[in-house]
């Protein structure tokens, strides 16, 4: 296997699945079955803050992969686990749910494509921590993905106030946005239409969520048609959005593969693509 380059990007999400079908980056995806489907919940309040929030994942197993897509808390129901395990790959693109074609779609590359230097991927070790340490490290690998000048607004997508603290620390202004609305953990307003932001802003910082919920297109024609960087931190689909760096519209990604930092205070590993700042936490 060799690093993406801007032949191999992919220019929609449509056009990455029907790749994907065809066989055209490996494996018919009808003789792959899904051996284990699983969920994990979560919820959060890091020390010394003042709001939380909760996370709800699905995670299908195929092989030593695991492919993962965010869902709103109590969206996804029981049964979706059921459907899952034993199904072909090929099956489960074609799925109802949003959240079950991404998460295995996301499997289906991972397996083939997994985070290795050999596919672009450059690991930047995470340190072990509280999780609010861990918040903090990885949110400065996300924000040095970022190629922008000090007075630069950011528009973020998925807010995590991690972020929002590192754009600071960077002197970078930045538009909080999320579909709840709502307010910051600093009363700052969060904006629920990303798109009509996003041209006030001069990037996009984008949770890899935007793939469960249908936004994610969107936010990549905006950035390629205006030439903005588009940087991802991806939970959700850290495999398939590598697939759009370059030609595709997505200048970076932090890809953050099961488990992620939230479960445990050991140390884990998160993978860069792209962008021209060193890996790690500063």
């Amino acid at each position: 296997m060799t690093a993406l380059t801007d032949t191999d990007t992919d220019t929609s999400y449509d056009d990455l699945v029907d790749r994907v079908r065809a066989g055209a980056l490996g494996p018919d995806p009808g003789t792959l079955r899904v051996a284990v489907a699983f969920t994990t919940r979560q919820a959060v309040r890091h020390a010394g803050r003042g709001t939380g929030y909760r996370n709800e994942v699905l995670s299908l197993r195929l092989g030593e992969a695991v492919g993962s897509c965010a869902v709103e808390p109590g969206a996804l129901p029981d049964s979706a686990v059921e459907e899952c395990v034993g199904a072909d790959v090929a099956r489960l693109l074609e799925h109802p749910l949003q959240a079950v074609r991404v998460a295995a779609l996301d499997a289906y590359l991972m397996h083939v494509l997994p985070h290795t230097p050999a596919n672009g991927a450059r690991p930047v070790p995470l340190p072990a921590g509280s999780s609010l340490e861990k918040s903090r490290a990885r949110a400065q690998t996300v924000v040095g993905l970022l190629d922008l000048p000090p007075g630069a607004t950011v528009l973020v997508v998925g807010v995590v106030n991690s972020l929002l603290e590192a754009l600071r620390s960077r002197g970078l202004r930045y538009v909080p946005c999320d579909l709840k609305g709502g307010a910051t953990e600093w009363d700052e307003p969060v904006v629920a239409d990303a798109l009509a932001a996003a041209g006030r802003c001069d990037a996009l910082l984008v949770s890899g969520m935007t793939l469960g919920n249908g936004t994610f297109e969107p936010l990549r024609r905006h950035a390629l048609a205006h030439g903005k960087q588009l940087v991802m931190f991806a939970q959700t689909g850290s495999a398939v959005l590598p697939r759009f760096l370059g030609q595709g519209g997505v200048s970076a990604v932090c890809a953050e593969p099961y488990p992620f930092f939230w479960l445990d205070g050991g140390p884990g590993v998160l993978h860069r693509y792209g962008g021209s700042c060193p890996g790690g936490a500063r």
